[in-house]
């Protein structure tokens, strides 16, 4: 007796032609879809204030120190003279520093880490929505679909394949300007 013979009738997999989930199961998978695209635009929104100086303490940081945890994953430390004067503060920096590097920072309100103001914070920044605007991309036309609307389905798709395209151009320069 082969293993999957007794799986069977536990599981079912999508096949063209197959009748789709019915109407409260479509709802709960678009809401879903919705929230993966919604949430990192609602999860920036802290990393923004602080990239433009809304909240926080502006200032300068020196990365101090980075100590390798293993597997590709960085713990620096980093020293945070604020531009008002006032001592120095011992904060933690960004994982993607280098011990030596002295950037433009603002030092969050808890004060327990500083990350990188102006252009290059909010480059940075912008990384998270723009994966959340390349998780939206498709949805109008999941919509189309789900809703059996045949007119615009094509202009979805074309729109769709050019957020998703500007989306990833957007991940690209936030990435390259944490890591740079």
């Amino acid at each position: 007796m082969d293993l999957t013979e007794a799986f069977e009738g536990l599981t079912t997999t999508v096949t063209p032609g197959r009748r789709m989930p019915g109407k409260i199961g479509m709802g709960i998978l678009l809401i879903c879809w919705l929230a993966l695209g919604v949430l990192p635009f609602v999860a920036a929104v802290p990393d923004f204030r602080l990239a433009t100086g809304k909240i926080g303490t502006p200032g300068t940081l020196t990365v101090v120190s980075c100590v390798s945890l293993g597997q590709g994953r960085y713990d620096c430390k980093g020293r945070f003279v604020p531009d008002g004067g006032g001592d120095a503060v011992a904060v933690a920096a960004s994982p993607d520093s280098e011990a030596g590097d002295v950037t433009r920072a603002q030092l969050t309100p808890e004060g327990d880490r500083a990350l990188p103001s102006g252009t290059k914070g909010v480059l940075r920044a912008m990384a998270l929505p723009a994966t959340g605007l390349a998780a939206l991309a498709f949805l109008p036309y999941v919509l189309l679909y789900v809703f059996k609307v045949r007119r615009g389905r094509r202009t979805a798709v074309i729109a769709g394949s050019v957020v998703a395209a500007l989306s990833l151009v957007l991940i690209v320069v936030g990435l390259a300007a944490a890591y740079s």
